[in-house]
């Protein structure tokens, strides 16, 4: 029996990347104690207003079909959210829900590339970005985000990189695997590419309320950007709730019907009462917010501070999001090595870069995601590792 063409399109390379996850995970269902560092799922709680609302839901059979793009009151909440931090009008019509931020990604791209298109987007990325673009049938072009820079954009090779079959650019700031945050400047000038060369602009905001080098800025806030923008994010990362799935995709108009004839027959709308627990998080700025990316700045600087005693690694600075990235290549050890080894002697769980990237070879990507004390702890294992190395 044979499969479609689109199963080895969303394999993806970047698969391999969780292995040493799942080995971990092997590890302690067979007893073994280990602190996990491998997944950015949030230790926090989730805001008491959103657990409150959700059960209310519940409680009062909020169990049955949603409009298929998302209630109106729930994304005229977003858009006036998202109106205000970006100074730029949106209403309901620009939005539509979807189940988090990489259901959002992949409804975005099948409806802005295809077959003979070429998607823009730096590496390392996010491991799913590969199989995401390849299953629109686009060809992904990559442009490196080098060790040198901190990760920051070489804008020059970005530009280069665009050609007759671009369609889109793709940006994620702050940055998953790496932790950058993107200047002002930075996004004006791929705005400006975008504008130069009529493509696309794909941002990714998921971590948006997780900088702290530096304010994010979305490109929708930019002068000649809302018609071609598209903005993905969801509550996962901000608000502790990623098993809630609820994310939203910003966009023009013209774009919400197309979206609307996908998720028909993908989803058919998504869980009332996970929406009413949502617009809960949405009415208005919630404190717990501020105090989770309080929570990751403290980390990074603590856990930072802790591995920068060692001269066999190097600390990546942290400007935002909930990982800190790690440059292990001085011990002489690759990264797969390093974290499988790190397992085996010392029981923390960390993950190996290099599926996100050639650019991220020798690096790790450690998740900020457990207490202090823990993350301490786990610190002081890898200082040790690190120190031990021969």
């Amino acid at each position: 029996m044979r499969f479609s063409p689109l199963v080895e399109r969303v394999a993806g390379s970047g698969a391999g990347a969780w292995a040493v996850h799942m080995a971990a995970l092997q590890q302690k269902a067979a007893g073994r104690e280990i602190i996990f560092l491998t997944v950015g799922d949030p230790d926090q709680a989730p805001p008491a207003a959103v657990i409150d609302a959700t059960v209310d839901a519940l409680r009062r059979h909020r169990t049955g079909y949603a409009p298929i793009v998302g209630y109106p009151e729930l994304r005229a909440a977003i858009a006036a959210r998202f109106a205000a931090r970006t100074g730029r009008p949106c209403n309901a019509g620009n939005v539509v829900v979807v189940p988090g931020t990489q259901g959002g990604l992949y409804a975005t791209l099948q409806c802005l590339a295809g077959p003979g298109d070429e998607v823009i987007v730096a590496e390392p990325s996010y491991a799913t970005y590969e199989a995401v673009i390849g299953a629109s049938g686009a060809t992904r072009v990559t442009v490196p985000l080098v060790p040198e820079r901190d990760f920051h954009p070489d804008l020059d090779r970005l530009a280069a990189a665009i050609g007759p079959k671009t369609r889109v650019i793709w940006i994620n700031s702050p940055h998953n695997p790496t932790g950058a945050v993107m200047t002002r400047e930075e996004v004006e000038t791929v705005a400006a590419l975008c504008r130069k060369h009529d493509l696309w602009l794909v941002s990714d905001e998921v971590y948006e309320d997780l900088a702290f080098a530096r304010p994010h800025v979305s490109p929708w806030s930019l002068d000649g950007m809302a018609e071609r923008t598209v903005v993905v994010s969801s509550l996962s990362k901000s608000h502790a709730m990623p098993g809630f799935r609820l994310g939203w995709i910003i966009g023009p108009e013209a774009l919400a019907p197309h979206l609307f004839n996908l998720l028909l027959c993908m989803l058919y709308g998504g869980p009332p009462f996970i929406q009413e627990g949502a617009l809960a998080a949405l009415k208005r700025e919630l404190p717990e917010v501020a105090a989770l990316r309080t929570d990751y700045q403290r980390r990074a600087a603590t856990l930072g501070r802790i591995l920068a005693q060692s001269p066999n690694l190097r600390v990546i600075p942290t400007e935002g999001g909930m990982f800190l990235f790690l440059d292990v290549r001085p011990t002489g050890l690759g990264s797969d090595a390093f974290a499988r080894r790190l397992l085996e002697q010392e029981a923390v769980a960390v993950l190996p870069a290099d599926g996100f990237g050639p650019s991220a070879v020798g690096h790790l990507r450690i998740s900020l995601t457990q207490a202090d004390p823990i993350l301490e702890d786990a610190g002081r294992r890898i200082l040790r590792f690190a120190s031990g190395v021969t």
